[in-house]
């Protein structure tokens, strides 16, 4: 969600991006544009402005990632949860089936002159019997004995599951906690940036939110990549089919908004798009940024081919799709359409092709 301009490249702070970062947020006028009310300086001069929602962007981006994570978390454990309230809802119907045979048994054996000492314990539905009632199994045989054991079977079975189901809940709702922590950091993060922005002229707006030195050849270059530009996978260079259809896939993606925490059809974030693309060409990825890196086959920048994921920031916190001649495919952040943008205008991380 940065977006991305290489600090060695801007003309308009004089040292890094992120260096310029630390060094702002040392002053009061950078403190207030970073709080929790996203007020700042009127005095910001539109490159302090851009250092500042860079680093909003970036900082939402890492909240997005781990927003991703934790709602990968939290779908895995509700999906666990129901799995495992059905097993309970079948097992259960199978211990009130043993129990509707056990009492058939007990009334007839109450009609012949009285009820077994165990069949009455097998009645009893309370768990502390258990023991007490495998010591008398001994004393029954045949299929009374045989009820009894898988009466007892069941129990524990039971018991197992919805243990089993408790803990399910208890990461549920851990994992929902985390996705509400992260919501609240990427929507505060936004507002701030949005303040930030609010404040500027129309002109120095699209100056700031541009990728790249605000120049017409840039501004240009914005434009062209703004509009979907479809291709067909063969006419793409890439070291496999699924890779040039990867690659293809992003192409027609270009010009759809950024949506943090999205995975199409209508919009994506960084790794919601990299893995929809690599879908398409049959190949599941993990959700995050942090968890794709870790995909695949690990390569470096000089071996970069066409379909590699690229990662960006120490935090890996951002990701594209190579497509060749320096160039990617990504979403930036918000405001700003999936587009084809140069690598090096992101400090690089890592890099991995997936298969």
């Amino acid at each position: 969600m940065a977006s991305h301009r290489k600090p060695k490249q801007r003309s308009l702070t004089g040292t890094t991006a992120r260096t310029a970062v630390t060094l702002a947020m040392a002053g009061a006028a950078s403190v207030t544009a970073f709080g929790e009310t996203g007020h700042a300086d009127p005095q910001l001069s539109p490159g302090e402005v851009r250092t500042q929602v860079d680093a909003l962007y970036e900082q939402a981006e890492q909240a997005t990632e781990q927003y991703n994570g934790a709602k990968e978390a939290a779908d895995s454990a509700r999906a666990d949860v129901g799995r495992l309230q059905d097993q309970l809802a079948r097992k259960t119907a199978k211990l009130n089936s043993t129990r509707d045979q056990i009492g058939a048994i007990a009334a007839a054996q109450y009609r012949s002159g009285g009820i077994d000492p165990a069949m009455q314990l097998a009645l009893d539905s309370t768990p502390d019997t258990y023991l007490e009632r495998a010591a008398l199994i001994d004393q029954v045989s045949g299929r009374e004995a045989d009820i009894l054991r898988t009466l007892g079977q069941q129990q524990r079975e039971i018991t197992t599951t919805h243990d089993a189901a408790d803990a399910k809940l208890a990461t549920l709702s851990e994992a929902q906690t985390k996705l509400a922590e992260h919501k609240r950091t990427i929507e505060t993060k936004l507002k701030a940036a949005q303040t930030l922005l609010d404040r500027l002229t129309a002109a120095q707006r699209a100056a700031v939110e541009q990728d790249g030195p605000a120049t017409a050849t840039n501004a240009a270059h914005a434009d062209r990549s703004s509009a979907r530009a479809p291709i067909a996978p063969g006419e793409i260079h890439a070291p496999s089919a699924r890779a040039a259809q990867a690659v293809a896939f992003a192409y027609t993606a270009i010009g759809l908004p950024y949506v943090w925490g999205a995975t199409g059809p209508s919009g994506y974030d960084c790794s919601g798009l990299t893995q929809a693309a690599w879908k398409a060409a049959g190949v599941s990825l993990p959700r995050t940024t942090y968890t794709q890196i870790n995909a695949g086959q690990r390569v470096s920048e000089s071996q970069l081919q066409p379909g590699d994921l690229v990662f960006f920031y120490s935090g890996i916190s951002h990701v594209g799709l190579y497509i060749g001649n320096g160039q990617m495919i990504h979403a930036p952040h918000p405001g700003a359409p999936i587009r084809i943008a140069p690598i090096n205008e992101m400090p690089f991380a890592g890099a991995s092709r997936p298969s």
